[in-house]
């Protein structure tokens, strides 16, 4: 599906991407198509995965998890799986990325505070089996790229 996305695609997937929430309407308004083109659009590109879901743009300090951090994990790597397995069920983890280089993996941590982080990465995350070590570097503060709102 990815190669077949024309200019019009892309421009639905820009706009979703800034307002998840935007009627069909508006988005066949700002398009300048109709919104039978439009419907069909979004619907086709839900039904391909392209658009694989609509999120909440959540302000994480605001929701009482005001510590971020990146954790980069080394691990057996005949332990892959279920160590991933694992660490998509741990509450707090936001992202988690294989990765080539120096470790395994990385992840985006967030925590209601320090000690909050410290069990996570401590006792959760250090206490899996297959899990080498891990190194946690603390976000002082996150910023957005420029027109993308999160």
């Amino acid at each position: 599906m990815a190669g077949t996305l024309d200019d019009i695609d892309q421009r639905i997937l820009a706009e979703l991407g800034r307002d998840g929430r935007m009627p069909i309407r508006q988005l066949a308004e700002t398009l300048h198509i109709s919104r039978a083109n439009a419907y069909a659009r979004v619907q086709r590109l839900r039904e391909t995965n392209v658009i694989r879901g609509f999120r909440a743009d959540i302000d994480h300090v605001a929701a009482g998890m005001s510590t971020s951090a990146y954790v980069t994990v080394n691990l057996h790597q005949a332990d892959w799986r279920p160590v991933g397995e694992r660490l998509r069920r741990l509450p707090g983890v936001v992202h988690i990325a294989l990765v080539g280089g120096e470790f395994d993996v990385i992840l985006l941590v967030r925590a209601k505070d320090n000690t909050d982080l410290r069990r996570l990465v401590l006792d959760e995350i250090q206490g899996m089996p297959g899990v080498v070590n891990t190194r946690t570097l603390l976000v002082f503060e996150e910023f957005e790229p420029p027109g993308d709102p999160g």
